[in-house]
């Protein structure tokens, strides 16, 4: 995330008048004391941009503008200067001071962005010092439009709503990330394993391993596909030795065996966990893999709804091992399709599939769903590394999360 271009991050642009909050709101956000925060009107002069990482949306850029009810000749060049920051956003965040309400300049910036086909996000912030009522949450959705979350900056209340607004609220492009490409340099060679059994559709592969191939083609490397039986032979004849290798999760033991350690490791599933979620929320979450109990609840969670073999992944295998690592029996219920429970609180773990079927931005509401439900979770690529005893050595092509699960066993 630290390495993310500035071009590839999701620029919010964060509008609202002198202290309503806009700095206090940054730094609710990212839970670091990252912008400036005064009870002095106008601490914020010109625009400030600030790269940064918002769990679980992910890489950002904020904008931190000076104050549109700003005043006199040097008022008017900041509030110029904020405005044309409007060219450069892809989301605003319109902050207004809950006691205070709407005013025509937040109804001037809301039409300008309604021009711009800008999305917004209006923030009714200190909540804590004037809980808003509903009439007043309406009025201000009439007079603004868009979506409406009420928080309090001092207290962090509502933070997480904000955080899946903004997730809902972005336009469309914002998560065009690559699947591996970035992580490959021109000319690199990826080995892709990709088993054939009775689970693999017949005559073709399945939708992850045909995008990272085609991933891995936009980024001007190569791709090499073999079953798990030919890996150590791929290696071995190739006159250039492989950057990658890239595995279905169910061939982890083998492929790990036959594979290098000069070489990168991981699967479609860890690397489909990063390109749809927040691979780092699903390793932190196979911690409490170790922590099962027998007759702890667990849901597992499709977002596809398939013809499922016997020998099924989410059904039969991973429940499975679930309940041989735990010694004892698990109570186990699945969801598929876009049903998600709303029941969350009753689950000890939540496991995930690798998100294929839906995008980013739906995914991350689940991330965030569970997360707010305080449940842990993971994806089934993370979890089966986690109990297969390889999830460091997959984690190998991030070494800031390979880092941060070494850490969280320490």
């Amino acid at each position: 995330m630290e390495n993310t271009p500035r071009g590839n991050r999701l620029h919010i642009a964060i509008f609202g008048r002198r202290n309503a909050g806009k700095s206090s709101l940054i730094n609710a956000l990212t839970n670091q004391d990252i912008a400036v925060v005064s009870n002095i009107p106008g601490t914020t002069t010109d625009p400030v941009y600030k790269a940064m990482e918002i769990l679980p949306v992910g890489p950002v850029v904020i904008i931190d503008t000076a104050g549109i009810d700003d005043s006199g000749d040097l008022g008017e060049l900041r509030v110029k200067r904020s405005l044309d920051v409007l060219n450069k956003a892809d989301l605003v965040l319109l902050v207004i001071d809950a006691m205070s309400g709407v005013s025509q300049y937040e109804v001037k910036i809301a039409q300008r962005c309604q021009e711009k086909k800008l999305p917004v996000v209006i923030v009714l912030n200190k909540i804590d010092a004037h809980p808003v009522t509903e009439l007043e949450v309406e009025e201000a959705k009439v007079q603004l439009g868009g979506s409406l979350v009420v928080v309090s900056a001092l207290t962090g209340q509502g933070i997480d709503d904000l955080k899946m607004a903004i997730v809902k609220a972005a336009p469309a492009t914002w998560d065009d990330q690559a699947i591996v490409g970035d992580l490959l340099n021109p000319g690199d060679i990826a080995v892709l394993v990709v088993p054939i059994d009775s689970a693999a559709p017949k005559g073709r592969l399945i939708l992850p391993q045909v995008q990272t191939i085609r991933d891995i083609l936009d980024h001007n490397a190569m791709a090499y596909v073999v079953k798990e039986s030919e890996l150590k032979d791929c290696i071995a004849t190739l006159n250039k030795r492989p950057k990658m290798v890239i595995t279905d999760s169910q061939a982890f033991r083998e492929v790990a065996k036959d594979t290098p350690e000069d070489i990168l490791l991981t699967s479609f599933s860890i690397l489909f966990a990063r390109y749809k979620g927040d691979l780092e929320t699903l390793v932190a979450g196979a911690k409490a893999i170790s922590k099962l109990k027998p007759g702890d609840k667990v849901l597992i969670s499709e977002a596809c709804t398939h013809h499922r073999m016997g020998d099924d992944i989410g059904t039969v295998k991973i429940p499975r091992w679930l309940s041989q690592i735990v010694g004892g029996d698990l109570e186990f219920n699945w969801s598929s399709g876009h049903r998600f429970p709303e029941n969350l609180t009753e689950y000890k773990l939540v496991v995930h599939c690798g998100a294929c079927m839906i995008n980013r931005r739906e995914m991350l509401s689940r991330i965030m769903q569970v997360q707010q439900a305080g449940v842990p979770i993971v994806n089934y690529g993370v979890c089966i590394a986690f109990v297969t005893g390889i999830l460091n050595r997959t984690l190998s092509p991030f070494p800031s999360i390979q880092e941060m699960l070494v850490n969280q066993n320490s």
